[in-house]
């Protein structure tokens, strides 16, 4: 299936979560078998060859292809959830969005000493929410292999707050 496919399937929410944000509605993309499996594939499948211990999929679109990833992958997932939503003891991270503030957390134990972790996340918009996660693998001994989004909104400029790290997105909007 093609990019251009999954392109056509995101739907644009005008003024959503608030006025003048133009939203990216990945729910048709999710409601079709083959258009989800396809950005999984797209998202997995430059990683077959390369050694990935675990993925780390964010709160909560993350979550979505980040678990179809890992299992492609035959790995593991490591979720960061907003803060207040983890059972055990974790660290944590606050960052600006591009309508707001944040923080994120993840257990403490989640990610061992020198793990090659892949990042997944939906869409990067100003890459604060894909940074402060990334500082909090890098606090814990991982390494990332990659950070990877099915979606890019390139006018936000988020690839900037992730110069370090190799970032990957099918799908870039100008």
């Amino acid at each position: 299936m093609s990019i251009e496919k999954l392109k056509n399937a995101i739907r644009d929410v005008p003024d959503f979560p608030k006025p003048g944000i133009l939203f990216k509605d990945i729910t048709p993309v999710l409601s079709d078998a083959s258009l989800f499996k396809s950005a999984v594939d797209i998202l997995a499948e430059r990683h077959l060859k390369n050694r990935v211990d675990v993925v780390c999929a964010i709160d909560a679109r993350g979550f979505l292809f980040g678990a179809g990833v890992a299992y492609r992958l035959g790995v593991g997932i490591v979720p960061v959830r907003k803060k207040g939503k983890l059972p055990y003891k974790t660290i944590e991270a606050s960052y600006d969005l591009e309508y707001g503030t944040a923080t994120l957390q993840m257990h403490k134990d989640a990610i061992r000493k020198g793990s090659r972790v892949l990042l997944v996340d939906d869409l990067l918009a100003t890459g604060g929410t894909a940074a402060a996660t990334a500082n909090m693998i890098e606090k814990l001994g991982g390494t990332i292999v990659e950070i990877e989004f099915l979606i890019e909104l390139a006018f936000l400029k988020g690839r900037e707050k992730l110069k370090k790290h190799p970032v990957f997105a099918p799908i870039v909007y100008g």
